[in-house]
């Protein structure tokens, strides 16, 4: 039998001050670890919080004898594991792990697992209701909401956790196991950080990584991808699609989501229950009533679900109307994949405010699409030159200094009964703090401008 996981007096350093990195201080500290917390960063408003508490608070560059003096190092999702000072650690022969592997070892009750490059939080948040909805305690977690180190205490042997999970965060697993792996699609993103596709996509594979015939691989049927990615999964399959065929699993037929076995369906959805704009949101909607079928939910209890979700904010978020022009807020969109979806939505008449922080990926898969259904392109951030170059010979392209010039320049080049859409394409981090920070902007720029007090103040 395998001796329980202890850090019961153990040195640990935890790297990196975000959410995660707080919450796997709070977990280890309850568990008798002595913490130290070390970010790059000069500085952190919560340093002293932390000191009174007993944990050492190291900021700044970080010194490898910081990492080779510990028992365990636990990273942060945000923090790239091949730091020198973290590869020093390794050799060393220190244990580095992640947040979600370190909350892992202590959860109780069963994990589903949900990965992919766009969609992951909608098909999570949308699992959880389903779960919640059939009378299973099924908190969403991970990559949004809470830490899964937050929910350790919590858990219990009935609990179903729904862990969205991102590359940064199962890169560093070890024996993070789900009871259901879902793979909602796949495409290149981060290589600022991975660097090459096949070591993004190798990241995302490990969530099939340790489970068994006893477990569920959830596979997006409709993405070659995908399925090349799950090929070597012993996980027994279960797939979702709205075009492939589907021979054990969830797809659409007629005005209903089914479930195919054994060459029969049966009705569990109706379409007329979904109340998220776009296809590719269809497709995250058939991911999670997949779990719901695998977790036993009611047909009745995943239409609950379905007609009380209206999707979540940045994501496609309708924000209002100025004069005749919609403005939405997809600034969840943060690769090209995921802008090419957010304008797919619309028929035509599109403004798009693409460009933040680059991640990689090329602006000219973008051509097709934006000629077909956009009348102007909006580029901001450190990304404004690839989009010029890149879309200047389809449509327009107009540069912004701030979210209230795109805004406002957006809004001057759409139509009446046109739309708005912040799809950046990219990162956030040049302009903002995150995703949600810059979709906020965005939103307070139109509230700005639909009350006549626009930050920038040229006319329409």
């Amino acid at each position: 039998m395998a001796t329980p996981f202890s850090v019961q007096g153990q040195h640990v350093v935890v790297v990196g001050a975000a959410r995660s990195g707080l919450a796997a201080i709070d977990l280890l500290q309850s568990r008798g670890a002595h913490v130290t917390l070390a970010d790059a960063a000069a500085t952190f408003d919560g340093a002293d919080a932390l000191r009174s508490r007993g944990v050492s608070v190291e900021l700044g560059p970080h010194r490898p004898d910081q990492f080779t003096s510990a028992n365990l190092v636990v990273l942060s999702p945000g923090v790239p594991p091949d730091q020198d000072a973290i590869a020093r650690a390794r050799e060393a022969g220190v244990p580095v792990i992640g947040e979600l592997e370190l909350a892992s070892r202590w959860l109780k009750g069963r994990v589903v697992a949900i990965t992919g490059t766009k969609g992951k939080s909608t098909t999570t948040t949308l699992t959880s209701r389903m779960l919640s909805e059939g009378s299973v305690d099924a908190p969403a977690g991970g990559n949004i909401g809470a830490a899964l180190s937050a929910q350790v205490d919590a858990s219990t042997d009935a609990t179903v956790h729904v862990v969205e999970s991102s590359s940064f965060q199962l890169e560093t697993i070890e024996t993070f196991h789900p009871w259901i792996a879902v793979l909602v699609n796949l495409s290149a993103d981060h290589l600022d950080r991975h660097h090459t596709f096949e070591a993004y996509a190798a990241a995302k594979a490990r969530i099939f990584e340790n489970q068994t015939a006893d477990d569920w691989a959830v596979v997006n049927a409709d993405d070659p991808a995908a399925l090349a990615l799950a090929a070597g999964a012993r996980a027994r399959r279960f797939d979702f699609g709205l075009q492939a065929p589907v021979t054990d699993g969830v797809t659409v037929e007629g005005p209903s989501i089914v479930r195919r076995e054994r060459g029969t369906s049966a009705p569990l959805v109706p379409l007329s229950a979904i109340q998220v704009p776009g296809r590719h949101l269809l497709s995250d909607v058939l991911a999670a009533t997949a779990v719901g079928c695998l977790a036993g939910v009611p047909a009745d209890a995943m239409v609950r679900a379905v007609e009380g979700f209206h999707g979540l904010a940045h994501a496609l978020a309708r924000v209002g109307t100025v004069e005749g022009v919609t403005f939405v807020n997809d600034s969840k969109a943060t690769n090209i994949v995921s802008a090419t979806r957010a304008i797919e939505s619309f028929e035509r008449d599109v403004v798009v405010i693409l460009g933040g922080k680059h991640k990689g990926g090329r602006f000219e898969d973008l051509r097709d699409v934006v000629k077909a259904r956009c009348v102007a392109v909006v580029a901001i951030g450190e990304a404004t030159p690839l989009v010029n170059a890149a879309l200047s010979d389809v449509v327009p392209v107009r540069q912004a200094t701030s979210m209230g010039d795109a805004v406002r320049q957006a809004w001057g080049l759409a139509p009446v009964g046109g739309t708005v859409l912040l799809a950046p394409a990219c990162a956030s981090f040049d302009m903002f703090r995150d995703y949600a920070a810059r979709g906020e902007a965005f939103v307070e720029e139109v509230r700005r401008l639909s009350d006549g007090q626009s930050s920038v103040l040229a006319p329409r």
